[in-house]
């Protein structure tokens, strides 16, 4: 057993096991940390108290600033593009025409996203794309809904639209403050990378992270300002749970048809975060050698012990969350699932 620097307790990691036939071929490592809104640690597994770059499963919290600055309002941000403020999504035509609509309306375009280009996730999109002899835009970038909303409130705050992305841009010094407020620590020294869409990744301490996303489930101690905002953003993803990921997406799947129990958003390199409004609870995972399919198994576990899940959420999720692993012949040859200890 190990020991938080609170002299709590805690389990060490525990393993998503890879079954092929008789015996598990593989092992992947993952630390989690369950806590509430007030900051007690409920559950934990691993390190939780090292920084972990949260990547895109933060979303949901760099979206703030585009309703609490007033910027949404002003430029009639609907709700489903407030999903797609928060999104990892997989470049279909549905998320680059939104894009696309979004950035006209507050007079800018495509040309001002400073988030690259990349080919749709999506396998059917991408093909499609190819097949009109077309090339990806910024607008298929996975980010661009993010970036669409950064832009939005960049314009609403007369501030720069170029360069939005620094770390020393107001946009993104935003979005240190509510980091700030939502762990409850400071990150003046927190070690700092570059995501892959070009904006600053903050190192945040698994277990702060959790917190983090309990108070956004939970938001009844913030501000009344901050609360709705909050509350709004979970309805709109949950809404538009297509907007938030897409097709063949367990973000899609999960959102769409928990009803608003869970909140939940991937990042790369196997982070997951999830809100639980009703229990008040927050959720962070890190797979620690970068595998999704890794943490996918270790959200749904977490989700099961917690008895949140219905019958509804395993008939959309079970292929994520309980895969089975087949040949190329289609035949069933293994399985993932995890052994918490």
């Amino acid at each position: 057993m190990i020991k938080h620097s609170s002299g709590e307790t805690a389990r060490p990691p525990f393993s998503i096991e890879v079954t092929r036939g008789p015996i598990v071929e593989s092992r992947h490592q993952v630390i989690a940390a369950i806590s509430d809104a007030d900051g007690k640690l409920l559950k934990s597994w691993g390190e939780v108290d090292h920084p972990v770059y949260l990547r895109s499963a933060i979303k949901p919290l760099q979206a703030l600033q585009l309703v609490e600055t007033g910027a949404a309002d002003a430029f009639n941000v609907s709700e489903r593009e407030l999903s797609l403020a928060c999104a990892s999504h997989t470049g279909e035509d549905i998320h680059v025409d939104a894009v696309t609509a979004w950035l006209n309306r507050i007079g800018l375009s495509i040309a001002d996203l400073e988030c690259g280009s990349h080919w749709p996730t999506y396998d059917a999109a991408a093909r499609a794309l190819a097949a009109r002899g077309q090339e990806p835009t910024a607008a298929h970038n996975n980010c661009s809904g993010k970036h669409s909303g950064f832009l939005t409130t960049a314009v609403h705050m007369k501030e720069p639209t170029k360069g939005y992305i620094n770390l020393d841009h107001p946009v993104q010094q935003r979005i240190i403050r509510v980091l700030e407020d939502f762990t409850g620590i400071s990150l003046k020294d927190a070690p700092i990378g570059t995501d892959g869409c070009s904006i600053p990744t903050i190192g945040v301490p698994l277990d702060k992270a959790a917190f983090a996303f309990a108070r956004f489930a939970d938001p009844s101690k913030l501000d009344a300002d901050r609360a709705r905002a909050c509350k709004r953003l979970q309805s709109a993803i949950s809404k538009y749970p297509e907007m938030i990921a897409g097709s063949d997406r367990l973000c899609t799947a999960l959102n769409g048809t928990a009803k608003g129990k869970v909140v939940a958003k991937v990042g790369a390199e196997a982070v997951y975060l999830a809100a639980l409004p009703e229990e008040g609870l927050g959720i962070a995972i890190k797979a620690l050698d970068g595998t999704t399919r890794a943490a996918e198994v270790a959200l749904g576990a977490l989700l099961e012990d917690l008895g949140v899940m219905t019958d509804e959420m395993h008939q959309a999720m079970d292929g994520y969350i309980h895969p089975v692993l087949k040949n190329r012949n289609n035949i069933e040859v293994g399985t993932l699932r995890a052994e918490m200890g």
